[in-house]
C-alpha cells in the first residue's frame, strides 16, 4: 500500500495548519479588550508594625464582569489621600476571580510615620464641608499580559455635625 502512504502525507500539514490556527485563534480571544475589574474596600486589619509605622490587611472584593477567569499570583496597592501618598503594598497571594464572580484578596499595606505626619499636618487645615480627595490604584498580577490594573478615586466627605435640639 504505497499509494495509501503518499495520499496520509499532504493531510499532516493539513491538520498541522488547522491545530496551528485553532490555537492562533484562541490566543486572540486572550487578546480582546476586557471590562474592567469592579473593586470594593471591605475590610482594613490591624497587623503588628515596626516602631512608628502601621500596617493594615486591606480586604478587597474583586468582582470580574469577565467571561474569562482571572487567575492571578500576586497584587500591589497604593493608596493616596489629598493627593499625597498614604499607603502602599505587595501581596503574593495566588488566587483566581471567577467569570462573572468575584474573590477575596488580602493585602499588607504599610503607612510610614512620615506619612501619616504628613496627613495629620492635610487634615490639621480642614475646613467644615472640604471634602478629602482618595486615589486607589492596583494589579492582580499574573497571566500572558500582567494580570489587570484597577484604580478608584472619589472624595470623602466628614460627616455633617448633627443640629442642636
Amino acid at each position: 500500500m504505497p499509494g495509501a502512504n503518499r495520499m496520509a502525507t499532504p493531510r499532516r500539514p493539513q491538520r498541522l495548519l488547522c491545530i496551528l490556527l485553532g490555537l492562533l485563534l484562541g490566543g486572540c480571544a486572550a487578546l480582546l479588550p476586557r471590562d474592567p475589574l469592579h473593586v470594593d474596600l471591605v475590610g482594613l486589619e490591624p497587623l503588628p508594625g515596626q516602631g512608628m509605622e502601621m500596617r493594615l490587611a486591606v480586604v478587597l472584593r474583586v468582582q470580574n464582569p469577565n467571561d474569562q477567569p482571572l487567575d492571578f499570583d500576586g497584587a500591589a496597592l497604593e493608596l493616596d489621600i489629598n493627593d499625597q501618598p498614604l499607603a502602599s503594598g505587595v501581596s503574593d497571594q495566588r488566587g483566581q476571580v471567577p467569570r462573572y464572580g468575584e474573590a477575596l484578596v488580602r493585602i499588607p499595606v504599610s503607612i510610614s510615620a512620615f506619612s501619616a505626619m504628613r496627613q495629620a499636618w492635610a487634615a490639621a487645615g480642614y475646613r467644615q464641608g472640604q471634602g478629602l480627595p482618595y486615589s486607589l490604584r492596583g494589579k492582580l498580577a499574573g497571566g500572558l499580559f500582567d494580570g489587570a490594573r484597577f484604580s478608584d478615586s472619589g472624595t470623602l466627605n466628614w460627616p455633617q455635625p448633627l443640629p442642636a435640639p
